[in-house]
């Protein structure tokens, strides 16, 4: 039997906000296959046929799949949804607050092996803007194309998060807080490779960054730019759950760390 074309959910976001976790529980979902950021733009068909045969590769596809998950997380990868020809495309926005993702940014790169620009302070917080920047002018382009969700919630309000994202990606069975371990799963460059995401189930954590200097400006710069640009990814999603609203505009800005 022909299996029917699978269709796309896209989680687009940045670097430590909860997208290795949620991508593990879309993933285990059986009407989704995939977890982890294949690091590809999607300008064309031909970009779906390489993420399909890419992600086969490592892991297997399951027969009762209607979505592959992929995640976006870097501006070098262009993601043109309007080019793909897709009956139904998911789209999902995700956001951190500015000072936890910036300083988790930089602990990760601290730790690799060799050298990273985003083991800088100055490097991460640029990165943090540039990709806050991006995903708002996504939103603007592509308005009621895509619903919104704050990354802290999947931890702290679970069951409401699980719920909405089941009725967003109209899903015929409930997502759960427990998810599967795959082949690539805790593995460098494919995602969280610390032992949080080897658990199998959410942790609702309190992350600690002793030892992390990031100075008090760029913190501003960075808390500035999220607090002018998430209302435009709030007032143009079709639906959104988000720790709080703080409308005060939603013109475009554009920032520099000084």
């Amino acid at each position: 039997m022909t299996r029917p074309p699978l269709n796309r959910i896209f989680l687009l976001s940045h670097m430590r906000a909860n997208t290795s976790l949620i991508g593990h529980i879309l993933g285990s979902h059986p009407e989704i296959s995939g977890y982890l950021e294949m690091h590809q733009s999607y300008r064309s068909r031909n970009d779906l046929r390489l993420q399909q045969q890419r992600y086969s590769s490592t892991d297997t596809i399951k027969h009762s799949s209607r979505y592959l998950f992929d995640k976006i997380l870097h501006d070098e990868y262009k993601f043109l949804p309007a080019q793909l020809d897709l009956d139904s495309t998911k789209i999902l926005v995700s956001t951190r607050a500015a000072e936890p993702s910036i300083k988790s940014i930089i602990r990760l790169f601290s730790n690799k092996p060799e050298a990273h620009p985003y083991a800088d302070p100055e490097q991460a917080t640029a990165y943090y803007i540039q990709r806050i920047t991006t995903l708002a002018e996504f939103c603007r382009q592509n308005k009621r194309g895509y619903y919104y969700l704050d990354a802290e919630l999947i931890r702290t309000a679970t069951d409401n998060s699980l719920k909405k994202l089941q009725q967003w990606l109209e899903l015929s069975s409930p997502l759960t807080s427990q998810y599967q371990l795959f082949s690539q799963t805790g593995k460098p460059g494919a995602g969280d490779s610390s032992a949080n995401i080897s658990s199998g189930s959410i942790v609702e954590q309190q992350s600690n960054y002793d030892g992390i200097q990031l100075p008090a400006h760029f913190i501003s710069a960075a808390e500035s730019v999220l607090k002018r640009l998430k209302p435009v990814m709030l007032d143009n999603a079709i639906d959104s759950i988000s720790c709080e609203v703080n409308r005060i505009g939603s013109e475009a800005i554009s920032e520099k760390i000084v």
